[in-house]
């Protein structure tokens, strides 16, 4: 599966803390490309469901790519095996990745690098950040520059989420709470 963004700008791959990434570790391959021993391939998930036990004994490290309408559980049984989930954005009007790397997160514990691809907007990776995501292919003119601002926009939030900050309500309660004082 082919992730093609509409922006003019080429992906930055950005880590979690909004630093670029110049050399990507990864190859995103097409099911006609072939697997070479110690590359470190991202495979669509048919292709991974048909042919990953046979990917096992290899010396590169083994990634997944999903859409959308792909469930992430369809990953549970090979998780242990998977060094990276890429998540696709195929419209910016779609938030089903987020879920996808929320329950990955917090239902299987699933520890590895989740990467949002496709139609990152800048204006989503607060939220993506705190649904567990770990690293961003963004098209922007200065990525670094939005993605600190767009992260120092909110400093509290009324929901917890994978990146464990207390929610709002938490520190309410913290701070009436009888043993503060």
């Amino acid at each position: 599966m082919s992730v093609q963004p509409h922006s003019a700008h080429a992906p930055t791959l950005l880590d979690h803390a909004g630093r670029a990434v110049h050399a990507d570790p990864w190859c995103f391959l097409e099911d006609e490309q072939s697997v070479e021993d110690k590359q470190n391939v991202v495979l669509g998930l048919e292709r991974l469901e048909a042919f990953g036990a046979q990917l096992i004994g290899r010396n590169g490290r083994l990634g997944a790519l999903i859409s959308p309408d792909q469930a992430v559980e369809r990953l549970a049984p090979m998780l242990d095996r998977l060094s990276l989930i890429a998540i696709a954005f195929p419209s910016f009007k779609d938030g089903r990745g987020l879920s996808g790397a929320r329950v990955l997160r917090a239902r299987y514990g699933y520890g590895g690098e989740i990467r949002a691809v496709g139609e990152v907007l800048i204006d989503q990776v607060g939220f993506m950040l705190r649904c567990g995501f770990t690293a961003f292919a963004l098209r922007h003119p200065e990525p670094e520059a939005a993605f600190a601002a767009a992260t120092g926009r909110f400093s509290l939030h009324y929901q917890s989420a994978s990146e464990r900050r207390a929610a709002i309500a938490g520190l309410r309660l913290r701070k009436a709470s009888p043993h503060d004082n």
